[in-house]
């Protein structure tokens, strides 16, 4: 799993530039589900069957991250963004970034004010990315273009891999390639004897920018159950707001709410059977600050009983996220139990017991 994150983290896909992360996952994918194929949207939407007809489930992770996007080229070189994603300009200073243009890969490096000018500056100050600048090292326009920079290329953080501890990594992207990795790990060691039915394994494009892939995704599919997968804001730091409800390496979240989903009882109450019968560790996840490609895909067709799988991170939406490689075992594990378990739509709807009456 840990080389498998690595390669995925390291390829170059925000928001509306994920083709090559489709790509890369389709061929790893070659020849272990029955069919491969992408959608109008960009989704990437891979069927594995298993060895007698049951239900349909859907396992939604997105393959873009948040990143940027060139929008001016300045006279002196200097380049001008705009966001692909939520960030936070707090943290946009002094980061490392790279820019994918026509002719290749450029590096660059957000600019920030010598700590000799500060006292000639507000040090309260923070300025929004509108006012910052990308430095390729260009001294003009021109340069600038010769370097094969245009208008509309494509930024995200530099690739990096850093392993903390053994378990505990740092790098970009995380969000949302830890969910792609589990569901590749899912689709290539789920034997077509382990489960009935489908698995509609959905790598979706633009969840950072409104759960846009979802939202088409959703309804192609007359599905039984959805789960998504993603990582999740840990609240385990010592800032003032944090509460201490999600912690790295204590087990998957099991989400219960956040502002795009109230996930469906049942299905939140199956994944907990399952993950205390298979001795997962697993937390519950009451978080309002966030949402999944799971609120786009619970309302797809009819409606369909929709869950999440949360892999806890630190640092969300930066480049240096952190996660805990246990965790994201745990959210495999849950993931191929509840898969070998699942049921029918019907078994996730409130149950009516109407008496006839004369």
């Amino acid at each position: 799993m840990k080389d498998l994150l690595k390669e995925l983290t390291a390829i170059h896909g925000p928001c509306g530039f994920e083709d090559e992360v489709a790509i890369y996952i389709a061929n790893r994918l070659k020849g272990k589900v029955d069919s491969i194929k992408i959608d109008n949207a960009g989704n990437l939407i891979t069927i594995k069957k298993g060895h007698k007809p049951g239900p349909k489930i859907i396992v939604a992770a997105h393959m873009d991250e948040v990143g940027f996007i060139v929008k001016k080229i300045e006279k002196n070189g200097l380049i001008r963004f705009e966001k692909l994603g939520g960030h936070d300009d707090r943290i946009l200073l002094s980061q490392r970034v790279q820019i994918k243009t026509a002719t290749g890969m450029r590096t660059g490096v957000i600019g920030t004010i010598s700590a000799h000018m500060v006292k000639f500056d507000d040090p309260m100050k923070v300025r929004i990315h509108r006012n910052l600048y990308i430095d390729v090292g260009a001294s003009s326009q021109q340069e600038a273009k010769d370097l094969g920079i245009e208008i509309g290329d494509s930024v995200t953080w530099f690739p990096h891999f850093d392993l903390l501890t053994e378990t505990r990594v740092s790098g970009k992207a995380f969000d949302d390639r830890a969910g792609c990795a589990i569901l590749v790990k899912a689709l290539e060691d789920l034997d077509s004897a382990d489960f009935v039915g489908e698995i509609i394994g959905v790598f979706t494009v633009q969840e950072e920018v409104g759960l846009r892939g979802a939202r088409t995704a959703a309804h192609q599919f007359d599905a039984d159950v959805a789960l998504a997968l993603d990582t999740t804001a840990v609240s385990d730091t010592p800032e003032e707001m944090m509460d201490n409800t999600l912690a790295l390496g204590d087990g998957v979240g099991i989400k219960v709410i956040d502002f795009s989903l109230i996930a469906n009882k049942k299905v939140k109450n199956q994944l907990v059977k399952a993950a205390n019968e298979q001795d997962i560790n697993y937390q519950l996840e009451v978080f309002l600050g966030i949402g999944t490609d799971a609120g786009e895909l619970s309302v797809g067709q009819s409606g369909i009983p929709t869950g999440v799988l949360s892999i806890p991170s630190r640092y969300a939406h930066s480049s240096i996220e952190v996660i805990d490689l246990n965790d994201v075992e745990a959210t495999r594990q849950l993931l191929v139990a509840f898969i070998k378990e699942m049921n029918y739509a019907a078994d996730y709807r409130v149950k009516l017991n109407l008496e006839e009456t004369k």
